[in-house]
């Protein structure tokens, strides 16, 4: 039986994340692109100002809601999605590229990222537009809102919304408890039983009494802990990449040719076929910049779509950041120290270490902090996989509150924090195979959404253009909630 579903799983995963399922996800990334005129890269300087720009001059972003208010600020939103958007995968994901598809993985990693970066903000524009409140008052938004409401007022097209709904809030349920959940934990758990020799059971005992505090008090709990633990864990991280790099800097200009050689050149990471090489470093570079920064599978925007903003574009610009910071900074910095570290031989591609994952990474940091090394790359991992798992925590309590209502979300909640201890002492091989499937699966029917309500996304980014960057006098599209109002 267990071969069975072993098989099953494998043939799903191989079309859901092989050559048809990168090509449709670029494909959304670059049809968004197009449809909103390069937005991207057309208004740059405008989104950076109104982002990360704004933190520092417009206490709006950053201001806490009231107590009697369940929505969260701006900020809030950002840091908890990328709670869930930064994790093992800025750390192993990216090693794992760089020894499957050679430093010309990493070129193809930044060219998915510059297309989902459109991606991300169109489900951003639409859980804006498509999101409703609760009975609690708190928010609820995301693709299964935008499909059924979206998609389903096409005509003829209702039941096909409503089914596309229900199915990705049942790959997202599924999910949370995988990619989301157990193999987040057992990364933590045996990073800590390597470094420190702190055994499994103990540290799940630990993330257990912990995730019980977080997330059985909600939402804006869970969006308190993200606001302080996201940037001190980012910084943490991005200085200790920076002392690698600074300490390698000689090597820097090598590490670039060799990535852009890498990404067109004629041997794969470990010598071969021209043609070959190039389709390993495509593969692994999109594969692995889809799962870092999750961009279209229609995750993050769940808890976007709590925020306080009352523009769709406003909290797209959020989703283009949220993509730019997780990989175009965060896996960029990853990839340069473990590079220049001389662990891979910037001529050929071939890996000189025989490390791999979390250990590779940790070997790269090891030249500069010797053995403390290894242990900075486990604490590194314990904050990103712990704050993955606070992260979907929510989208899985949104996936359940749309399938079973929401007076029944504590046990889900209570469901999802036993799993953590679990998921620490478990062997999870099979777990993170399934978790990958139900990870990509919700990718379908979000990216059928997001294509299908493109124009809708480039009317109402054109309306914010038209009024914001060039002072036209229009009335303002708003949140379909907003306007009924």
């Amino acid at each position: 039986m267990l071969g069975m579903i072993t098989n099953i799983n494998n043939a799903v995963n191989g079309v859901v994340w092989g050559t048809a399922g990168i090509v449709l996800l670029l494909l959304a990334g670059i049809v968004m692109t197009a449809v909103n005129r390069g937005f991207q890269f057309a208004h740059f300087s405008y989104w950076i100002k109104k982002t990360i720009g704004a933190i520092f001059r417009d206490k709006h972003i950053t201001a806490h809601t009231s107590r009697d208010s369940r929505a969260i600020s701006q900020f809030q939103s950002l840091c908890t999605a990328m709670a869930a958007t930064i994790g093992t995968g800025n750390i192993v994901g990216v090693a794992t590229a760089i020894i499957l598809g050679g430093p010309g993985a990493i070129f193809w990693m930044w060219v998915m990222a510059l297309f989902g970066m459109m991606t991300n903000y169109s489900e951003n524009v639409l859980g804006i537009y498509f999101r409703r409140k609760g009975a609690s008052g708190e928010w609820r938004g995301g693709a299964m809102y935008y499909l059924k409401d979206g998609l389903g007022s096409y005509r003829g097209c209702r039941t096909l919304g409503t089914v596309l709904a229900v199915m990705f809030s049942a790959f997202c349920l599924l999910a949370s408890f995988g990619i989301g959940n157990m193999s987040q934990v057992n990364s933590i758990a045996g990073n800590m039983e390597s470094a420190f020799s702190v055994p499994p059971f103990a540290t799940g005992i630990a993330l257990v009494i912990v995730a019980s505090i977080v997330i059985l008090g909600g939402l804006k709990r869970v969006a308190t802990v993200a606001e302080k633990l996201v940037p001190f864990m980012a910084i943490l991280y991005i200085i200790g990449a920076f002392a690698v790099i600074f300490a390698h800097i000689g090597t820097i200009p090598a590490v670039m040719s060799s990535i852009f050689r890498g990404a067109f050149a004629a041997k794969a990471a470990g010598g071969g076929v021209v043609g070959y090489g190039i389709q390993k470093a495509i593969t692994w570079g999109f594969k692995r910049g889809a799962f870092s920064n999750e961009a279209g599978l229609g995750s993050s925007v769940m808890v976007h779509s709590s925020s306080n903003v009352k523009e769709p574009v406003q909290q797209g610009m959020w989703g283009i950041f949220e993509v730019f910071a997780d990989t175009i900074i965060v896996c960029t910095l990853t990839a340069l120290a473990v590079l220049s570290s001389g662990t891979v031989d910037l001529q050929t591609g071939a890996m000189v270490s025989q490390n791999a994952g979390a250990g590779l990474v940790g070997e790269a940091f090891g030249t500069v902090f010797g053995a403390a090394g290894g242990k900075f790359i486990a604490v590194a991992i314990l904050l990103f996989a712990f704050s993955t798992t606070l992260g979907w925590s929510h989208y899985g309590a949104t996936a359940w509150q749309y399938l079973f209502g929401e007076k029944t979300s504590v046990i889900y909640k209570i469901a999802f924090v036993v799993m953590i201890f679990f998921g620490c002492t478990m062997s999870l091989s099979l777990a993170w195979d399934l978790s990958d499937t139900f990870n990509g699966l919700m990718m379908i029917p979000n990216l059928v959404g997001v294509l299908s309500l493109s124009p809708l996304v480039a009317r109402i980014t054109k309306n914010y253009v038209d009024r914001e960057i060039r002072g036209k006098d229009e009335k303002p599209m708003l949140s379909a909630f907003d306007e009924q109002k």
